[in-house]
């Protein structure tokens, strides 16, 4: 039976365009959506399609793993998963420089040549933006790096009194629990060095709470603050950092002296993908339910893309999930996938050892929702069967 007019594929890329060769799918990405991507195709379509993805990197890193790179709890090496363990039928992992993408001709310049494909997905994710915040790169740190997080592992050993101050300097930004995450650990790290009482750690946001979409899990977060002797200080915007008086400057008046200031940069799309013309308010704008751009197939997934969801991991895999199976059915000439969803699920430390995870829903109802639930032995155990089953899944180890 054929599907109904309003699923069919439009007429300039009907079913089965590429029948007779194989479909070129250029992915501009290997984080969480790019990874996945490759992996959904090579096990949908494999030899029918040739995926290419593009990175200048040459290992992948979960997000999570860069606080345990900060406070020492493993090495920089150790969470580092390389490229070319990434084996799958059907995809090549090119690493090299992206300097140009034509979204209207589909192809991508980069520092070995040019790219040209059937569709393309970016996938570059979001860069952190130094300079939007003065004074941030020459009298701050930033964690969400791991060039970042390593060169904390050096400083926090040398730091036993003073002033921390975890400062989000703009939103939106990756992984919204991390920096409450940072202020937990942090109490527990310095507590067990044995000078948490000669500390006093404060944490800035520009956000009214931890996670506004759920309260519960904010009321969680405060309440562990609380009971940590943690400053929270909501709905602050830093506008800058004076090095030479070590204090963060506000925006509207007022300042917050610090002698270590651990920082969450503003963030932005890439260069390159703002450079192509994709980009509306500094990220590409998507159709929420197919992640298609106003480019005829072209399609945009996790941080780099404005959907209406949050900027994790979780999300952009499942995006990839959903642009996989539109490009599947492209290729076999088949009806039109389920639209996106925004469901996604969070995991977060509070310390002690304790993980919890808020359940989140963003595009179902007239508003964001997020169930939390507790911290417990079972959610640390599922953190953890998290990060193996992608391991497995997209490197094979």
């Amino acid at each position: 039976m054929d599907p109904p007019a309003d699923e069919m594929w439009p007429e300039s890329f009907p079913p089965g365009m590429v029948g007779v060769m194989k479909t070129r799918v250029l992915v501009l990405g290997a984080g969480f959506g790019g990874l996945e991507l490759a992996t959904s195709l090579s096990e949908g379509l494999g030899d029918e399609v040739e995926v290419t993805v593009i990175d200048k990197n040459d290992s992948f890193v979960f997000g999570f793993s860069k606080l345990d790179v900060m406070f020492g709890r493993r090495a920089a090496e150790a969470v580092r998963l390389p490229y070319c363990d990434l084996a799958k039928p059907g995809v090549r992992l090119l690493r090299e420089t992206i300097v140009a993408i034509d979204p209207e001709a589909r192809s991508v310049t980069t520092d070995a040549g040019i790219h040209e494909a059937d569709f393309l997905v970016v996938a570059l994710g979001a860069d952190y933006d130094m300079d939007a915040t003065p004074g941030l790169a020459e009298g701050g740190n930033e964690f969400y790096s791991v060039a970042g997080a390593e060169r904390l592992a050096g400083l926090l050993p040398e730091f036993s009194a003073g002033r921390v101050v975890i400062g989000v300097c703009g939103a939106p930004f990756k992984c919204p629990p991390a920096p409450s995450e940072a202020a937990l650990l942090l109490h527990d790290y310095l507590s067990a060095r044995g000078v948490r009482g000669d500390c006093e750690i404060s944490f800035v946001l520009p956000l009214p709470s931890p996670v506004p979409p759920s309260p519960e899990t904010s009321a969680a977060l405060l309440a562990a603050f609380s009971e940590r002797d943690i400053a929270f200080l909501p709905g602050i915007q830093i506008g800058s950092l004076d090095p030479a008086r070590n204090v963060a400057l506000l925006d509207g008046g007022g300042e917050i002296p610090y002698d270590l200031f651990l920082g969450v940069p503003k963030h932005r799309a890439p260069d390159v993908v703002v450079a192509s013309g994709m980009t509306t308010a500094g990220y590409v704008p998507v159709d929420s339910e197919t992640l298609e751009t106003r480019f005829p197939g072209v399609y945009a997934v996790g941080d780099v893309a404005t959907v209406g969801v949050p900027k994790a991991g979780v999300f952009a895999e499942g995006a990839a999930r959903v642009v996989a199976a539109s490009l599947i059915a492209r290729v076999r000439g088949g009806e039109r996938p389920g639209a996106y969803d925004g469901l996604g699920s969070c995991y977060v430390e509070f310390g002690s050892g304790r993980v919890g995870r808020v359940d989140v829903d963003f595009l179902s109802g007239p508003k964001p929702t997020g169930a939390f639930h507790e911290p417990s032995a079972a959610l640390v155990a599922e953190k953890e069967h998290f990060g193996s089953s992608r391991r497995a899944r997209w490197f094979g180890r």
